[in-house]
């Protein structure tokens, strides 16, 4: 019994040590997520089919470690929602990992949608853990709360997202 739990803790203490290295300050992050809940034109994977439209989106996340554990970060996402609208989001923001396994982030996100009147933009909060699997990558689940910042036309929602992290 002894012997498993002194492997529990190297395990454990190797891992801290891994994911430590890959937030120090200098450090980039590129992040891939998939988004599931209530689309807001995102950066995000995407893709979903209803009465008989097919809605997809692609996009990705970059950021740099400033300081240790604080990435700034921007995104670019392109998609259509099936009724010939395509749409462009952005996204600037920071993220900070809390004892180098729980990320939150903050964010400002705004949609362009092709022909719209008024376009969206959100202000991000997310939460989660990050799983380092390897040496430089992390699956990160996590849950986000868009706030809208122009709620006359759209709302403000909620996201469970499963991100993939390469760490440089």
């Amino acid at each position: 019994m002894k012997k498993i739990v002194l492997a529990a803790i190297a395990v454990l203490t190797f891992g801290w040590a891994n994911a430590q290295e890959q937030t120090a300050k200098g450090k980039w992050l590129i992040e891939a997520n998939t988004g599931f809940g209530a689309g807001v034109g995102s950066t995000s994977f995407g893709l979903a089919s209803s009465d008989g439209e097919t809605q997809w989106n692609i996009g990705a996340e970059g950021g740099y470690f400033v300081a240790d554990d604080l990435a700034v970060k921007v995104g670019l996402g392109y998609g259509d929602s099936g009724h010939d609208d395509s749409t462009f989001a952005y996204k600037i923001g920071a993220k900070y990992y809390i004892a180098n396994k729980f990320p939150v982030e903050a964010s400002y996100n705004g949609v362009s949608y092709k022909g719209a009147d008024e376009n969206p933009s959100y202000l991000g909060l997310q939460g989660g853990y990050a799983w380092f699997i390897g040496k430089n990558v992390s699956v990160e689940p996590g849950v986000r709360y868009n706030i809208s910042l122009n709620d006359d036309y759209y709302k403000s929602v909620f996201q469970l997202n499963i991100g993939f992290a390469l760490h440089f």
